[in-house]
């Protein structure tokens, strides 16, 4: 009788986590129409560039998060998406079909290249070997007057999808959450597979798991795929929404302000890249518009996250969440 109270139990909060879920999914999806409504066509722009930004802080807490292994170049990824997107469309394909399959073929063979050699090092070490391969790249990037050098390369218009117009913010923002809500569900997916357990097994306990015969790096090195791979198509997308790659996309700033966004939203936590770029960007739009020193309020408020909701934004609502569950 308690297994079978147990397993009702963990069937209700299932049930609840997945109408939660899709209660924000449609909140999300209604808000174009809301921005509109109010006149504020701006943030229509501003809340896809938001999601395009969760999505590549989700590529990355797959790798820091669930596969324990704290990468400081994942902007390679992100910015070789772009410019993809970028070199194809000026010879002519446009389709979003076969550009946005490509950014993501060639992040995730940039991954598989750099992971291969990065895995040989552990720790500090592994942090800064994915520096360095990611500034190497950005450094070709700026070096090649081909595609752009320093002033990044244009798009002369968004990419084709169908009979779908992107050129419309709304309908942009649309595809863009369709992509993130798409990822999330196979993340969640894969996270409770026999692959997820393993590897979070192995971010838990790397030497009994190669005790008892686990080829580790083999699971480390598809981690770290997967979560290029979900970079290279946010690259794509954010090529398409400023209508250009630029050089900015593969420093290690960006780098830095994604591992950041993952930090603030949850280490581990599947709405951790999400709960992070919501954060962040917000408290970056709504301090710009208020002080020209936004940057000093804006860490400030980042501290204030980081002793008050230690385990990362996503956990603190979800914490929030259950408390009010069972206090009904």
């Amino acid at each position: 009788m308690a297994g079978v109270g147990m397993k009702s139990a963990l069937y209700r909060q299932s049930a609840r986590r997945r109408g939660l879920a899709v209660a924000a999914l449609v909140a999300l999806a209604a808000l174009p129409l809301l921005l509109q409504a109010i006149g504020q066509d701006f943030y229509v722009s501003f809340a896809a560039r938001l999601l395009i930004f969760a999505l590549a802080a989700t590529g990355l807490n797959f790798i820091v998060g669930f596969g324990g292994m704290v990468a400081f170049g994942h902007a390679a990824f992100f910015g070789a998406g772009a410019y993809t997107v970028a070199i194809l469309a000026q010879h002519g394909v446009t389709s979003a079909f076969v550009a946005w399959p490509a950014a993501a073929g060639l992040a995730a063979l940039l991954a598989l290249g750099i992971g291969a050699v990065s895995l040989r090092t552990r720790g500090v070490y592994f942090i800064m070997i994915t520096l360095a391969f990611a500034q190497m790249i950005y450094y070709l990037f700026i070096s090649l007057k081909t595609w752009g050098g320093d002033d990044g390369l244009s798009l002369p218009a968004r990419s084709g999808f169908g009979p779908l117009h992107l050129g419309d913010d709304a309908v942009f923002y649309w595809v863009v959450l369709a992509c993130l809500a798409a990822v999330l569900f196979l993340l969640d997916r894969i996270a409770h597979a026999r692959f997820g357990r393993v590897l979070q097994a192995i971010r838990e306990n790397e030497s009994r798991m190669e005790a008892l015969g686990y080829p580790v790096a083999a699971y480390q090195l598809a981690c770290f795929v997967i979560g290029g791979t979900l970079a290279g198509l946010a690259g794509a997308l954010i090529a398409n929404h400023g209508l250009l790659a630029s050089p900015n996309l593969l420093h290690w700033t960006q780098s830095g302000t994604l591992l950041v966004m993952v930090i603030v939203g949850g280490v581990g936590a599947l709405y951790g890249g999400f709960a992070g770029a919501l954060t962040l960007l917000l408290l970056e739009e709504a301090l710009a518009a208020v002080t020209g020193h936004w940057h000093v309020a804006l860490g400030l408020l980042l501290l204030g996250v980081v002793f008050y909701a230690p385990r990362g934004v996503a956990a603190y609502l979800h914490g929030l969440v259950t408390r009010r569950q069972n206090d009904d």
